[in-house]
């Protein structure tokens, strides 16, 4: 039972070594393209959300 787990673990060490890790300006330029669209989504739902609960109010207020 322990040579299966040595032996899982020396498979995992031989994978990890063939893994092409992103360099640290591949990583920062993933981040911030991440946060601006994230940054762009939220102000295209509060807007979107912002002029839905207006035509609802107006609708409601109207009685319809």
């Amino acid at each position: 039972m322990a040579n299966k787990f040595l032996g899982f673990f020396k498979e995992v060490k031989v994978e990890m070594g063939k893994v092409s890790w992103a360099t640290r300006d591949e990583l920062f330029g993933s981040t911030v393209v991440v946060l601006v669209s994230l940054a762009i989504l939220s102000l295209f739902i509060g807007i979107c959300d912002l002029v839905l609960s207006k035509i609802v109010n107006i609708i409601m207020t109207a009685g319809l």
